[in-house]
């Protein structure tokens, strides 16, 4: 289950990465956003899965 979040939230971070650059307004918070993410997408499995 832990991987198909990380995975899941790993799409959404690239999504909005996209996104970012299409968008009218907010771009560096929706990058910003995009960057968190993806990040937590590695830290879940590294640090959290890792303890089972």
């Amino acid at each position: 289950m832990g991987f198909i979040i990380s995975f899941l939230l790993f799409v959404v971070g690239l999504f909005l990465f996209g996104v970012a650059f299409n968008a009218a307004a907010f771009q560096a918070v929706i990058f910003f956003a995009g960057i968190i993410l993806v990040c937590l997408s590695f830290g879940i499995p590294a640090h959290i899965l890792s303890k089972r």
